[in-house]
């Protein structure tokens, strides 16, 4: 659990992997990761800054009814994300970059439990400093008429690949 920052405390599953937002920031977006990772049992993690405060009334506006099922934690930096993510691993943390300009398709990757699927924010996404290492960056393919898909679509598309290679329950 994050050191820093909110999180549930009360959460009521053990997550079966984690996503990642950097820097988000349109809380609408947000939600809708929540409800995906809710529905997939992964843990929410938020690095800031946040485009939106998550005080109760501001998810309660935000529609987020369930936020407090969501297991998830706030954490002020990557350098922070990566140490809860090395503690809660017990090893070092598998970190799955999403990016529209990696090369690598996202169904080629093979997904473990305890994966971490790491999405930037909805108007830059990750910075260079994060997509060092190229055979862990993927990309979602799209027609050549959109640039990328909706941060929680995407995280959506993503998390249930994951999902089915693990031969979950919930993607079956």
């Amino acid at each position: 659990m994050a050191t820093t920052g909110e999180s549930n405390r009360a959460a009521h599953y053990q997550p079966q992997f984690h996503v990642v937002l950097h820097q988000p920031e349109i809380p609408g977006n947000t939600g809708a990761v929540g409800r995906t990772c809710l529905a997939l049992e992964a843990k929410l993690w938020l690095v800031r800054p946040l485009g939106f405060r998550v005080d109760q009334r501001s998810l309660r506006r935000a529609g987020l009814d369930y936020w407090p099922l969501l297991n998830w934690s706030v954490v002020d930096s990557w350098d922070e994300l990566c140490r809860e993510a090395a503690r809660d691993a017990g090893s070092p943390p598998r970190f799955w970059m999403f990016s529209r300009t990696a090369t690598r398709i996202h169904s080629e990757a093979e997904f473990r439990r305890g994966d971490w699927l790491v999405f930037g924010s909805e108007t830059s996404g990750l910075p260079s400093s994060l997509m060092a290492n190229a055979k862990r960056n993927l990309r979602i393919p799209v027609s050549s008429l959109v640039r990328s898909l909706n941060l929680s679509s995407a995280v959506a598309v993503a998390g249930y690949e994951l999902a089915r290679q693990l031969n979950s329950t919930i993607a079956r």
